[in-house]
């Protein structure tokens, strides 16, 4: 009998069951423990996403194994402060699932983490399981199973394409977003923007392409000319904070020229 420990680290899209690959199906039907890291009250609904995929794709019988994410300093602008906080919550964040895997899951039995998107996109996860893999004191084999990322949703609702002819496309964090304003020689897509950095660009022609809570029913999506929709952007943002008391954005700034669709 084979004795390892196997985690599968499987993308399920931005939050939208349909999304699922069957790649991704199979593999949740060959888990015997899922592992879920709590948010806070604020972000619930992401868990019950979770477990609603799971109650419709995994007939047989399964355990949730569910802990809190450890708190991350988000206060820090500097880039060197922020690498090292960031650094220092996927060191806790590595404690925390190290523990889950040596404790919950039995030699012998397949583990999973169910990751928002898709793995290889702004998400600690494979990371994490490096560094844990590192420290040797569990051990334990993974594979990772691409997800529909909120990039594609994205495109996909505004029914357009992310790149255009022999064009290049640059995808960022908002906060370093600056370091591409006057660049025209391609499409910007732009995701985990707290501060709606996309206003650097008023007053340059450019089109954006916006949606929060891609692929549940609280989607939400606005495009236009930036300069005649960047308002009405912000007061739907801050509205729909308010009431989720969280925000998930992603969006495409595409800079103006002969071929721009509208």
């Amino acid at each position: 009998m084979d004795d390892t420990r196997h985690i599968a680290v499987i993308g399920i899209g931005s939050g939208d069951p349909d999304q699922l690959t069957l790649g991704a199906v199979k593999a949740i039907r060959s888990t015997d423990v899922f592992f879920v890291l709590e948010k806070g009250e604020e972000k619930s609904s992401l868990t019950r996403l979770r477990r609603a995929m799971l109650a419709e794709h995994v007939p047989g019988p399964h355990r949730v194994v569910e802990a809190e994410d450890p708190w991350r300093d988000r206060a820090q602008g500097a880039r060197g402060g922020y690498t090292e906080a960031v650094h220092d919550w996927r060191r806790r964040r590595a404690d925390v699932c190290e523990r889950l895997i040596r404790e919950e899951l039995a030699p012998g039995q397949r583990g999973a983490f169910l990751v928002w998107g898709d793995p290889s996109l702004y998400d600690s996860t494979l990371a994490i399981l490096e560094e844990i893999t590192a420290r040797g004191n569990v051990a334990f084999t993974y594979d990772v199973v691409p997800g529909v990322s909120s990039v594609s949703t994205l495109a996909a609702r505004h029914r357009v394409g992310l790149n255009r002819v022999g064009r290049p496309i640059h995808i960022t964090p908002g906060r370093r977003l600056a370091e591409t304003v006057g660049n025209d020689d391609g499409d910007i897509v732009v995701m985990l923007d707290a501060h709606e950095s996309f206003r650097q660009f008023a007053g340059g022609g450019t089109w954006i392409y916006w949606g929060a809570y891609l692929g549940t029913p609280d989607e939400i999506l606005i495009s236009g000319p930036l300069d005649e929709v960047a308002d009405d952007i912000s007061r739907t943002r801050a509205a729909a904070r308010a009431e989720h008391g969280w925000i998930m954005d992603t969006y495409l700034l595409r800079p103006c020229s002969d071929d721009t669709v509208g």
